[in-house]
């Protein structure tokens, strides 16, 4: 489409030209605004699609071939990483990963070290924040799911779902986020061979727990308690018939909020490690594949970096809850609640050492080069196409990989509870 001279009030539209010219589709170039940072090399010029009322920022956006943005409404993309086939069709996304085929409906607002991989989809008003979808797994629409990991199923049509009107709770009444929840897990999760999860609609989570594959979540529950060996129906009211005094600083029993701050911890440092060691050959030599396999890294550190302070505000406030215990706590377990806390901030740097050492670099050696040798087989044979080759690896492969990674969860997490 030929340009014409723009109105008074456009910015300059060198670069909408250059992206023409390159073979982008723009419609309507006035209506699309392409931030000065913006390195126009990092945009693929086939078969990416530019709709109306598009705005990019951002020095390290980059997007792959057959992208298509703001089909159904306004779209903003700041310093995001866009993988082949993605369609963000309307809302904001920021400082994410999506990889190929990932879908997401209008309204979305997709911020903060997010990973959406292979085929993830969400419907309209989506709004996720440090959250990692596994590939297949599907929100339904007017969702809030940040801080969380999601993974299970093996395919399009087998995948896990999260009902519309859904709630991850991540903030609580003691101003806490150090509330990730792990749905599936990184270990069995990458090798897309579980049995799905089912979150049904209007319900909710109350981070942090963990909930195991094949567990069905009725619609309309809230439920605040972990499931981590899956395979049942969970029906739980949200509605509680006791009232107890709130006291503002004061902890009770933390034990369950400090192993799953852990264990989430250890999962995201395996998938970090499943990134560098067997992710890493899928991405093709060229631009946008070489910026997607950054991206991601990027994220996964941004991710691990969120969780660790988070989890460090969490262990400076035992500090003033052990003065309002010594107070306010009664019965047989005041001694108990009182140890765990001051435990927990007294091991704190010991505890954070665990996950920045790079101890898990060096966990199960053998297993990883094992799998990963069958993995660079399988990739000579079948192409670099990630999804077939997970798919087509047999049950002796996918053990091997997921006891490695497995070991390095189960090596961190003994280490910070040591």
């Amino acid at each position: 489409m030929e340009m014409t001279s723009p109105p008074k009030a456009c910015l300059d539209t060198g670069k909408v030209r250059q992206l023409m010219e390159k073979g982008v589709t723009i419609h309507n170039p006035w209506a699309v605004e392409i931030g000065k940072e913006v390195q126009n090399e990092r945009i693929s010029g086939d078969g990416v699609v530019l709709y109306s009322g598009t705005k990019i920022y951002g020095e390290k956006t980059s997007i792959s071939s057959g992208a298509k943005l703001g089909y159904e409404s306004p779209v903003t993309v700041d310093n995001c990483q866009i993988g082949p086939e993605v369609e963000l069709k309307g809302g904001f996304f920021a400082s994410s990963v999506f990889l190929e085929k990932v879908s997401m409906g209008s309204g979305a607002q997709v911020r903060g070290s997010c990973i959406l991989e292979e085929e993830a989809r969400g419907g309209h008003s989506v709004g996720l924040k440090q959250t990692i979808l596994f590939p297949f797994v599907t929100l339904g629409s007017l969702i809030n799911f940040c801080d969380c990991l999601m993974a299970g199923g093996a395919s399009r049509k087998n995948h896990s779902e999260v009902g519309s009107s859904y709630i991850h709770f991540n903030y609580t009444p003691q101003q806490d986020k150090a509330t990730p929840s792990l749905i599936g897990d990184v270990p069995r999760g990458v090798m897309l061979n579980q049995p799905p999860i089912f979150l049904g609609g209007q319900g909710g989570l109350v981070g942090p727990v963990r909930i195991g594959y094949g567990t069905v979540l009725a619609a309309g529950t809230v439920y605040r308690k972990d499931c981590p060996e899956g395979g049942k129906l969970l029906i739980e009211g949200s509605n509680l018939s006791r009232e107890k005094i709130f006291h503002p600083g004061l902890y009770g029993d933390i034990r369950g909020m400090v192993y799953n701050n852990i264990y989430y911890l250890a999962n995201l440092l395996a998938l970090r490690q499943w990134y560098i060691h067997v992710r890493q050959p899928f991405f093709q030599p060229d631009g946008q594949s070489e910026q997607l396999y950054a991206g991601a890294i990027e994220k996964l550190d941004s991710a691990i970096g969120e969780r660790l302070r988070q989890f460090q505000a969490l262990s400076e406030k035992m500090e003033r809850s052990l003065e309002l215990g010594k107070d306010l706590l009664r019965g047989k377990r005041r001694e108990m609640l009182l140890s765990q806390q001051g435990e927990l901030l007294k091991n704190w740097p010991a505890i954070k050492g665990c996950f920045t050492g790079g101890y898990e670099e060096a966990v199960d050696l053998k297993n990883r080069d094992t799998f990963l040798s069958i993995i660079l087989r399988q990739i000579e044979e079948e192409g670099k196409n990630y999804v077939k080759v997970i798919q087509g690896l047999d049950s002796r492969a996918s053990t091997i990989g997921t006891t490695w990674l497995q070991n390095i969860v189960d090596k961190i997490r003994d280490m910070a509870l040591t």
